[in-house]
C-alpha cells in the first residue's frame, strides 16, 4: 500500500499574518522562515492525526484487493474520484462508480464492491490498483480551531527552538492535547 499526494492544498490552514501575530513579529525579515514553518507544522500535524486539513488530492495504490473493504488512510474524505485497475497492456482502466459504494463518514473511510459484485483483478502483481480521493475539511476557514491553534503553537515552538529538542519525535504536551480528539487510531 502506497499513499501519494497528487494535489497540494491551495492554502495553509493559518495565514502568514495569523502566524506573525501569534509570534508577535514586527519586521518582515523572518517571513520566509515563518511560511516554511507553517507548511512543515501542517504536514507534521496531518501525519500525527492522519487527517488532511485543507482539501487535497491523494492516490492510494494497492497490489491486490483486501478481503475486507478498502480502508482509506486519511480523513475526512470528501469523495472517491476514481478507482482504476491495471490491464494486460499496463493501462489503468477506470471502474464504473456504480460498481462500488463508499462510507466516507466512517472511521476509517471505506470503499467496497457492492453486494454480488467482485472487484476485477489487476493484471500486474504490483501497484495494479489505484484509488484517487479528495481529503480535507475544505477551505482553511473550515479547519477545526483546535487544529489551527495546535499549528500556531508548533510554529511558535519551532521558531523559538531552532535546534532539535528532546527526542525529536515528540510534540509538546499542549499540542498533543489539542490534536488528541482528532487523532485517528490505527486498528
Amino acid at each position: 500500500m502506497t499513499l501519494a499526494l497528487l494535489t497540494d492544498p491551495a492554502a495553509e490552514p493559518v495565514t502568514l499574518a495569523e502566524a506573525r501575530a501569534h509570534l508577535r513579529l514586527d519586521g518582515t525579515e523572518e517571513n520566509p522562515l515563518v511560511e516554511a514553518l507553517i507548511a512543515a507544522a501542517r504536514a507534521a500535524l496531518e501525519a500525527e492525526t492522519r487527517r488532511a486539513f485543507v482539501t487535497q488530492s491523494w492516490r492510494l495504490t494497492l497490489d491486490d484487493w483486501p478481503a475486507e473493504p478498502v480502508r482509506l488512510p486519511l480523513a475526512p474524505v470528501a469523495a472517491v474520484t476514481a478507482v482504476k485497475v491495471a490491464s494486460l497492456s499496463g493501462a489503468m482502466l477506470p471502474i464504473d462508480p456504480a460498481f462500488y459504494e463508499t462510507d466516507l463518514a466512517g472511521e476509517p473511510p471505506r470503499l467496497a464492491a457492492k453486494r454480488g459484485q467482485a472487484w476485477p483483478m489487476p493484471a500486474t502483481r504490483l501497484a495494479g490498483i489505484a484509488v484517487d480521493f479528495t481529503a480535507g475539511y475544505g477551505a482553511a476557514a473550515d479547519v477545526p480551531p483546535p487544529l489551527k491553534q495546535a499549528l500556531l503553537f508548533l510554529v511558535a515552538h519551532w521558531f523559538e527552538n531552532r535546534e532539535p529538542t528532546g527526542s525529536g519525535n515528540e510534540l509538546p504536551r499542549t499540542i498533543t492535547a489539542l490534536v488528541a480528539p482528532y487523532k485517528r487510531v490505527r486498528l
